[in-house]
Order: structure tokens, then sequence, then C-alpha cells
């Protein structure tokens, strides 16, 4: 006999046996009880019909029953703005893909909600619901699985979306997940491709896991602003256009929130394949003449009205991209910082970044943060284009207590001589990047405005002769050298104004102690 859906289902739940019947349990996903099948409220998964309504319902029903999982079956689901809530998971089983659809005339995803703060951090930042799947005051929510979501229909945020006439106007979408104020959550396993602007915003999110997503995106990967307690593991980015893995601290929420208790650990950034190319396998390079655009890697900044604090970063691997950066230039702290055992290859700028400024993006009476007690070790770096490592605070506001240990830093080498005797300007209102003084005097480090700084066994090395020496200090105090190697026939240092530098161990360095202040070669 033939039973229809209706008449098993209120015979299942007469009997108490709902799951008991062959049939019963055809119509629950493997997951078991707990778990609704969005087909079951009309999704189709073929790709074309706008499957958001169906979804948005299934999430609905779980959540008045408590919490539960969503399923997600192979098929393609066309969607606009999926909306989550409390205690619910998203489970994309392998071969579903949640596809962002494009924008038309009367349909679209959901308007970006007013935002008092928005003057103070870019658009992009001030703004969550226009997103493919967003969440706002939530709290145990997950996305997990081997499917995919895939930001087809969304905008980068820029203008260079040629379908789009207005890149962020109303029912335009520019990111693949946006989370604002949220708590314990979990996105593990799935993969993400063309994220849009960001293909996670994730602002005043706390106990926030990300673990093993393959993420192949047109801008940012993973910005994690104002998050605390922030594990982010066994992930893959490569983002060519703009930052891999990206905390901030920005006034978007109204308050100056620190970003804290963050472990990024066991992951790969890059900013030199082609888009789709790492998730299907084939790792296709960029143009050559794309090199000056390349971002993807780990970047702390630039919104930095609170800053961050205790922060880990271990056993990465940075490939093709920029290198490791951490800023604070609008009143934040940053400090409490151990970074070990990273790989680089082919960085495209300078390898280590430290940035204090005082560009103040925010509301005024700010002071000037700080940078201290960051401790770098276990680097090796290989094939660096010309710039030197960057460490640069601001007069009358060093970085402090810094240390860097056990670094082998390759650099291709070949500067022109001029560049030896140069003095760059000190650019202090200037958007932080390696780029942003220009060409510098030196091939492994240049550090201006810093105090309590510990190299020790530190090797610099060039492919090709270079005239500019291996490090270049300007205003540092309390520095020590130790077991410091520089490439053959260069000169080790350039000073200016040095206060009490010790060297000691080093090969083509005596050993010896300057009280300073000091203008000079080593």
């Amino acid at each position: 006999m033939m039973l229809d859906r209706r008449t098993l289902v209120l015979a299942g739940l007469a009997a108490g046996l709902v799951g008991a019947h062959p049939a019963l349990a055809a119509l629950r996903p493997r997951g078991g009880e707990g778990w609704i099948d969005v087909r079951h409220f009309g999704a189709k998964g073929d790709g074309r019909t706008i499957d958001t309504p169906a979804i948005n319902r299934a999430i609905d029903h779980v959540a008045e029953r408590g919490g539960g999982t969503v399923y997600f079956p192979p098929g393609t689901y066309a969607c606009f703005t999926i909306r989550l809530k409390s205690r619910i998971t998203l489970h994309l089983e392998n071969g579903a893909t949640i596809l962002a659809a494009a924008p038309g005339e009367s349909k679209g995803y959901d308007l970006a909600e007013p935002n008092p703060w928005d003057q103070y951090q870019d658009f992009g930042h001030s703004h969550w619901r226009n997103s493919l799947i967003w969440g706002e005051n939530l709290h145990d929510i997950a996305i997990e699985g081997q499917g995919l979501i895939w930001g087809k229909g969304l905008g980068r945020g820029d203008g260079k979306d040629d379908w789009l006439k207005d890149p962020n106007g109303p029912g335009t979408g520019n990111k693949a997940i946006a989370l604002k104020s949220c708590r314990n959550v979990t996105l593990r396993d799935f993969k993400l491709l063309e994220g849009g602007w960001f293909a996670l915003l994730a602002t005043g999110v706390d106990n926030l896991t990300i673990d093993n997503i393959l993420c192949d995106t047109n801008r940012d990967g993973f910005d994690i602003d104002c998050c605390r307690n922030v594990r982010v593991t066994n992930c893959t980015v490569n983002s060519p256009y703009d930052d891999a893995i990206c905390p901030k601290s920005s006034y978007a929420l109204g308050e100056a929130r620190i970003t804290e208790n963050v472990m990024i650990a066991n992951c790969l950034v890059t900013g030199n394949y082609q888009i789709g190319s790492v998730l299907d396998g084939s790792w296709r390079k960029m143009p050559a003449d794309f090199a000056p655009l390349i971002h993807g890697r780990i970047k702390f900044g630039t919104e930095t009205n609170g800053g961050f604090r205790n922060i880990t970063i271990s056993n990465c691997t940075f490939e093709d991209s920029r290198g490791l950066a951490f800023q604070t230039v609008d009143g934040g702290v940053v400090e409490d910082v151990t970074v070990s055992n990273i790989t680089m290859r082919g960085i495209v700028n300078a390898p280590i970044f430290l940035r204090l400024g005082r560009r103040m993006r925010g509301p005024p009476g700010r002071p000037i943060g700080t940078m201290r007690r960051i401790l770098i070790q276990n680097v090796s770096s290989s094939g660096a284009n010309p710039l030197p490592s960057v460490i640069a605070g601001l007069g009358g506001h060093p970085i402090e207590d810094l240390k860097l240990s056990d670094l082998h830093l390759h650099h291709v080498g070949g500067a022109p001589a001029a560049m030896a005797a140069l003095r760059p300007e000190e650019n202090e209102l200037g958007y932080p990047e390696a780029t942003m003084f220009g060409d510098l005097p030196a091939t492994g480090f240049f550090i201006r405005h810093a105090r309590g700084v510990e190299l020790s066994n530190v090797e610099i090395a060039v492919a090709r002769p270079d005239p500019r020496p291996a490090l270049h200090l300007d205003d540092v105090a309390d520095i020590d050298l130790f077991r410091v190697g520089v490439p053959a026939g260069a000169r080790a240092v350039t000073m200016r104004n040095v206060t009490n530098l010790r060297s000691f161990g080093c090969r083509t360095i005596t050993d010896r102690t300057i009280p300073g202040p000091t203008n000079g070669r080593l």
C-alpha cells in the first residue's frame, strides 16, 4: 500500500515511532533526530530556483524546536540572504553548494542596516546584513560539512564588478558570511569560493573556532574584528587581491573593543594563485605582472581602535604573498604577542612589518597606541623582494620590548648603491603598509623609534650583492645583537641616534658596548 508523506508522519507520531518504519526513516537526513532537510521545506537545489525562502523556513522551524541541524543534501541552492538563528547548525553535505545569486531589479540581498559609527571604518566593516549568510546577537551556531559556499553573485565592494551598477547599492551583497555580536561559533570543514569583499566578517564574536576551511577568494579571507577567544587552525586561504587572515579592532560596534586571545596555527596563506585553482587542485599561478598586487598574508590591522592582546601565531606558511604585519595606527594596543615556526617564500615586500602610527581614525581624544612585548622566533624566509623587514614606531612613541630570534631572512638583493644613503620620511599619517616609506637603506631590518630590541641567531642573506647594510637603526635604545650574520662583504649596521647598543658573538661585528647616543657604522 502506498502511503503519502503526511500519513506516514502522522502515523509515526501517533505511535511514537518516528523513524522506525523504513519509509519514515527516509524522510529524515542521515544525521537522525534533530536534523531537518531543506528539501522538506521546498528547496529545489537545482541551481536556478531561489531557495532562500525554503531555507529560512527550515531555520525558523528548527529554532522554534529549540535548535538542531539544517541539512543541505547534494545540490546547488541558489540563494539571497540566509538568516541564522541561535542553536542552529548548517550542515553542507559533500556535493552541496550554497550559491550566491546575482541580484535583479526587484530581488536581492537584505539591505545594509544603519550604523552611526560607519564614519570610522570602511563600508564593508560597518554593515553585516547585506550578506549571503548573516547572524546578529546569536549564540551556539555552526556551519560545517564538506560542501561549498560560492559567492558568485556577491560584489567585491570596490567598483570592479562590471555587472553591478552600484557595488554597495540596495539589494547587493558583499560578504559570504557576516556575524555580529555572537558567541560560541564554529565554522569547520567546508569550502569557500569567491566570498566577495569578505569571505567571513566576524565582528564582536566571542568563542570563535575556524577549522579546516579551504578559502579561495577574490578579496579578504577571514576578517576577525573586535573578537575574543578565537582559534583559526588548519586553513588554506588564497586571496590574491586582499589579505588572507586579517584580525582587526574597528569602531564598528561603537566602542574601542580589543581583539584578544587569538591563536592562528597550521595555516597556509598565499596571494598568487588564480581564484578557484586552489579549490580544484590545479594551483595555477597568477600572471607574472600581477606581482605588485599580491596580498594573501596574515595582517593585524589596519583598523585598530581597540588593538590586539594575547596573540599566538605558529606553524604557518606564507607563499607568494606579503609578509606578517602587526599595526596600530588608531590608538589601540598591540601587546603580548608570540610568533613561532613560520616559513615564507616569495614575499613581495617586507617579511615582517611592525608599525605604530597615528592615523587616529576614530572618535577624537584617543591617545596614540602602544606596541610592546612581541616575540618572533623560528622564521625562515627566502626570495623576498628588496624591502627589508620594517619596525617603525613614532618619535616619542617607540615600539618596545621586541625579541627576534632564530631567523633566516633571504632577499633577492641587487639594490642600487644610492639606496644605502636614503633617509626615509616619517610619514606619520600614512596608510600603514611596508611600502609606505618607499625604498629603504637596509637589506635585513630597518628599525626606527624602538626600545628594548634583541636580535639573536639572525642571519641576513642576499641572492645578489647589495650595497646596503644588513641593519639600519634610527632612534633605537637598548638593543642587543647576538650572533647576527650578514652577507659577505656587506656592512653590518648603520646607526643614527642609537643608545646603549651591545654586540657579542657576531662574525663580522666586534663584541662591544656603545652607550651612545651614537651615529656611525659597524
